[in-house]
Parts: structure tokens; C-alpha cells; sequence
């Protein structure tokens, strides 16, 4: 650029007019230029004012010289990073709010509009190096991993990107239950005791597929989304029941995933990364087979009234007062003895099957249509199939 250019002769003599009333450091002086002579560089920049000038700062009115401690912050970025599998990143910054305080009364002052701020300027220049240094790619919108520089506090902390998980799970044992118990100290905030996974122990379905997913993925929490739910006597069979893992501040993003991995009582299959779990309640059907007992003698003839169930649309109702719904899509029963059988049905996910062999809130129910007190002792599934 040549210095009797119009545009950059027009700078040299307001840049004059501050700098006699402020010290500025190269950075802050070019970033109130860069932009109107379309270059890249505010230190360059302002290296160039300064030069051309014959004048130099000392003490920068406006960060306090806090340029010259970006590159101690990039290598803590890349410290704490370390451990860490990304592809992209975003910067966020903390300064002091005097630093933010003295840039808008010195642009104001001088009129100066269309500028990057301060705290702008400092988040690229610490997003320029680290990219420069690692090669990874700046991303604002979903980056795997997010730096929060704190300049008053001189530090760096970061946050990850949740993975998301799909998968099924089949339990052939029984006495193991579906959900884990939180941590007694936090109630599954995540604390010390339980090495901030929410979790101290690890002996349910919950437990067993979070220990697993901490470990391949050095994750800290986990969030499970069941598609229904069992008791802990209950066996899962067949193709298993689906769930879904959002796993929280994970260092791993794409270790290898085995097809079938037994863990403990339970067997997890297909397990595999996706974008993002349902936000809305996933519809499905659950196939099971029910042993109950009654008060009374029961014979084979006497259960042919359940025939009625078949296609037939049964309401659950809640404390709250809410009512649902559930459709019975086929039903078969078998006696066992005088007092107890078997029913196999295809139902809609959610039915509280207990309470529909009981009637307690659920109509129509297994003990009025038989006219006699019902209990289901255990409810097994042979296959759950999500529905959209």
C-alpha cells in the first residue's frame, strides 16, 4: 500500500489525533482500520500506523497490553486439549468488563463504527493461532469442543460436545434392575464421591451400560432414554429393547464399537453413534407373556373373555388425571394350574401391565373381565419394535 493512497492517508490522520490522546498497542490501533482498507491484519496494521508515524506506545489504553498474553493462553488450550478427539472447536472469552468499558468510549469518542470489539478481536487472534497450531477447524454452531479463556482468572476450561448413542439390550437373568439408584451424596448431580458420573454403583442395566460407555468414550455421564421399562425380575429376549445414550463431556468420539458386547446379566448389541436423540416420545409396541396368579380356581374356558381384549383400545388413568390410551393387538392365554396361566400379548408401549391385570385405574382390566382377583407375578418381553 502506498502511503500517499487516499484511504489509508485519511487513517494516518485520525490514527495521529488518537494516538496523541491514547496509547495504543499495534492490535487495538489497526482493528479501528482494518476493516475500512479491507485487510486481514490489525497487528500489521497498526505496526505500519505506527511506523509511519514515528510513534510508539508503551501501555495499550485499551487491553493493557492483554495481546501479549495469547500465546501463553493457546498453549493452555492445547493442555488441556491433549487427551482430547475433535475435529472442530469454538473460543469464548471472559475480560474484564473495564477493558470492554474503555474500547466503546474510545470508538465512541472518535465516531469509529463497523468495528470488531475487543473481546471479538481477542477470540480470533486466539482461534487464528490454536487452528494454525493444530489444524483443527473453528465451528459455531455444533463444535466438539468448547475453550473458555478466563484472562482475570488466567485460565482455561473446556467442554465437550455430547455423543449420542443407539442401541439394544437383552437381559437373560433375572433379579437385575433396569434403572440405577443415584449417587447418595449428590442424588446424580455428579460430585467426588462418585467421580461426577451421578452414579456410584453400577449394578442395574443403567449401571452396566454406563460403565462401559465411560470407559470406551472416558466420558463423565450418561443419559438414557428407555423405550419402556421392566421390572427387575422381568426378562428382555429377542432382538432386546431399544434405548437411546446422550454421554456427556466424552474425550473419545469414535472408538470401536463391537457388534454384541455381554456385559455382566445383559448382552448390548448394535450399539452405534448418531446425530441426536428423539426430542419427542418414541411410539412402539411391546410383545410380552404374563404369568399371573388368581384368587380363585381359573379354567381354560374362563379365560376365552380375554378374547374381547383383542383390538381393543384400553385407558389408563393417572393420579394427575391424565388418560392414555393403549391398543391390544393380539392376545393368547394358556392355563398353568387351577390358579395361575399364561398370557401372551402385542400391546402399545407404555401400558403399565401390572396395574392391568390388577385394575388399578385400567379399564378394561384382566381381574373384571374374569371376575376374579388377578396378580401379575412377572412380565417378560420377547420383542419391543419402535413404530416411528
Amino acid at each position: 500500500m502506498r502511503k500517499n493512497n487516499k484511504p489509508f492517508a485519511n487513517v494516518l490522520q485520525l490514527s495521529q489525533k488518537i494516538l496523541g490522546e491514547y496509547d495504543l498497542c499495534d492490535v487495538c490501533l489497526g482493528r479501528l482500520f482494518a476493516k475500512k482498507l479491507g485487510l486481514v491484519s490489525n497487528k500489521n496494521l497498526g505496526d505500519k500506523i505506527h511506523h509511519t508515524l514515528k510513534i510508539k506506545s508503551t501501555k495499550c489504553y485499551v487491553c493493557k497490553n492483554i495481546f501479549d498474553g495469547v500465546n501463553s493462553q493457546v498453549i493452555k488450550m492445547l493442555d488441556v486439549s491433549t487427551d482430547h478427539d475433535y475435529a472442530t472447536f469454538l473460543v469464548g472469552t471472559k475480560i474484564k468488563p473495564s477493558i470492554l468499558d474503555r474500547d466503546d468510549h474510545l470508538r465512541s469518542r472518535f465516531r469509529l463504527r463497523g468495528i470488531d470489539g475487543i473481546k471479538t478481536n481477542i477470540t480470533k487472534e486466539l482461534a487464528k493461532q490454536f487452528s494454525h497450531k493444530t489444524q483443527k477447524k473453528v465451528e459455531s454452531s455444533e463444535p466438539d469442543l468448547v475453550f473458555m479463556i478466563d484472562f482475570k482468572a488466567d485460565s482455561c476450561t473446556i467442554q465437550t460436545k455430547p455423543v449420542f448413542l443407539w442401541g439394544r439390550y437383552t437381559k437373560t437373568e433375572r433379579g437385575i434392575p433396569q434403572k440405577q439408584k443415584p449417587c447418595t451424596t449428590c442424588l446424580g448431580k455428579g460430585c467426588i464421591d462418585c467421580n461426577y458420573h451421578g452414579i456410584s454403583e453400577f449394578d442395574s442395566v443403567e449401571g452396566l451400560i454406563s460403565k462401559y460407555l465411560f470407559e470406551k468414550f472416558e466420558a463423565v455421564q450418561t443419559k438414557i432414554t428407555w423405550i419402556g421399562g421392566e421390572d427387575s425380575t422381568s426378562l428382555v429376549l429377542g432382538s432386546g429393547r431399544p434405548f437411546f445414550v446422550k454421554l456427556l463431556h466424552p474425550k473419545k468420539r469414535h472408538p470401536r464399537l463391537p457388534k454384541k458386547t455381554t456385559l455382566g446379566k445383559i448382552v448390548v448389541q448394535n450399539l452405534k453413534l448418531i446425530n441426536k436423540t428423539p426430542t419427542w416420545p418414541v411410539q412402539f409396541t411391546s410383545k410380552v407373556k404374563l404369568y399371573i396368579t388368581c384368587e380363585n380356581k381359573i379354567e381354560q374356558i374362563d379365560l376365552s373373555r380375554l378374547d374381547s381384549l383383542e383390538k381393543n383400545t384400553i385407558a389408563v388413568y393417572e393420579k394427575s388425571g391424565r388418560r392414555t390410551e393403549k391398543l391390544i393387538q393380539n392376545i393368547q392365554y394358556k392355563t398353568n394350574s387351577e390358579n395361575s396361566f399364561y398370557l401372551s400379548m402385542t400391546a402399545g408401549g407404555g401400558l403399565p401391565l401390572k396395574r392391568f391385570v390388577s385394575g388399578d385405574n385400567v379399564f378394561p382390566n384382566i381381574s373384571d373381565i374374569l371376575e376374579n382377583k388377578c396378580r401379575c407375578e412377572t412380565f417378560d418381553f420377547e420383542a419391543v419394535k419402535i413404530t416411528h
